[in-house]
């Protein structure tokens, strides 16, 4: 396993960073005249708030992202909270938006102090921002395409060969979504990244697996790019047992609530679904990865999965697990149970992920790779290093672990 080179110890790929988006990301290239229908920005109480499709979104307190909390704000509160701290008390700190946050060089400076070779980087609020415009399929679009411009100005899509910042595909629109996906590709994106759910087009909501998208996963299978499923805001119901809506903060109050299951459920059911409709098999050269929606979900989804392939025989051609676990990598939450992970999906498809600079990461991205010891030497320079890089294909690795 090689090391790092200024002496950090064992090399780290993050596949799971984030930027904080600047205050025109979603407007410095959308025409003026679809504000009023696609995205504005108001200001209530002299705070700043954007306006989707003529709603207000408190989704985030404070969408300017200045002043914003510290990283790893919340760490002590996933790992379990040992003091009892009140999470909104451990929120209550705030600092200026860091130059790292919004600028490529800044950021590139900020993985070397963390000792980090590399890191894919995925958007804040561009991971809930299409959930609240999915009534008008137009409108989602323009927003992403506007978006996805922004995101090539100011980052693009390979930075020093070290920062991959992955432009964000809706499937909102399916002819939209192969020209936009090509147009990415032409401009070299590493990886697309998207949330895990039903998109709504202009005929309801319907699954991604659906015939009408082939155009968009058979251009994603020919050219081998990596799909990464992120969390974000999925349109999944809490049933009457809690407010509808996606929350990113503790703003409604700290008390425990289904909604904080809706990610993993969101991802279960996408996986399970992808795999009930053969998809894998359809396109057997897709790469997806689950990314920052936890892995407590697994177990559960590989039961299922042979429960009812033992009742489908020859529905599949060959065992459906064999072909997820070819196809799929998954990346845990830091405080999940990394060793049933690994045992469950193999030592060449579990991805290192620190979530910096989120509230829920880790302080410094290296902070669990210690805790991850308990991998043993290969296997922990797989997960931290060499999978991300032959998903999304800088470098390309034997299979092992199966």
């Amino acid at each position: 396993m090689a090391d790092a080179p200024d002496g950090h110890g064992p090399a780290v790929f993050d596949a799971d960073q984030h930027y904080y988006e600047a205050l025109d990301a979603f407007t410095r290239h959308l025409d003026p005249a679809h504000g009023p229908r696609v995205v504005q920005w108001c200001e209530i109480g002299g705070r700043r708030y954007h306006v989707l499709g003529g709603r207000v979104s408190r989704a985030v307190t404070n969408p300017t992202f200045d002043p914003i909390a510290r990283p790893g704000a919340l760490y002590d509160y996933f790992r379990g909270n040992p003091a009892g701290a009140n999470p909104l008390a451990l929120l209550a700190e705030r600092e200026p938006v860091r130059p790292e946050y919004r600028d490529p060089s800044a950021r590139l400076a900020a993985l070397d102090a963390q000792g980090l070779d590399g890191c894919l980087l995925f958007p804040t609020l561009g991971m809930i921002y299409e959930e609240p415009l999915a009534h008008d399929p137009w409108a989602v679009c323009r927003l992403f395409e506007a978006f996805n411009r922004w995101l090539l100005d100011d980052w693009g899509f390979d930075a020093g060969g070290r920062i991959f910042a992955a432009p964000y595909l809706t499937l909102a629109d399916p002819v939209w979504a192969a020209t936009e996906l090509r147009w990415m590709l032409d401009r070299g994106a590493r990886c697309i990244v998207m949330r895990p759910a039903a998109p709504t087009t202009a005929q309801g909501r319907v699954s991604p697996f659906d015939p009408v998208f082939d155009g968009f996963w058979g251009l994603a299978d020919e050219a081998g790019v990596p799909v990464v499923l992120h969390a974000g805001d999925s349109g999944i119901s809490s049933n009457g047992f809690a407010p509808n809506g996606f929350a990113a903060t503790f703003a409604t109050g700290w008390k425990p609530s289904i909604k904080a299951f809706a990610i993993e459920q969101a991802i279960r059911d996408y996986l399970l679904t992808m795999i009930f409709e053969r998809h894998l098999e359809r396109f057997p050269n897709l790469r997806l990865a689950s990314v920052e929606n936890g892995a407590e979900y697994l177990p559960d989804l590989f039961a299922k999965v042979r429960s009812t392939a033992r009742k489908s025989p020859g529905y599949w051609s060959e065992d459906p697990l064999d072909t997820f676990r070819r196809q799929v990598w998954i990346n845990p939450f830091w405080e999940d149970d990394v060793v049933q992970v690994v045992e469950l999906m193999g030592a060449d498809r579990v991805l290192f992920g620190s979530d910096w600079p989120h509230i829920e990461a880790l302080p410094e991205p290296r902070g669990s790779v210690d805790d991850l010891a308990v991998l043993g030497h290969d296997v922990r320079a797989r997960v931290l290093s060499s999978n991300v890089r032959e998903f999304i294909g800088l470098t390309t690795t034997a299979s092992a672990g199966r």
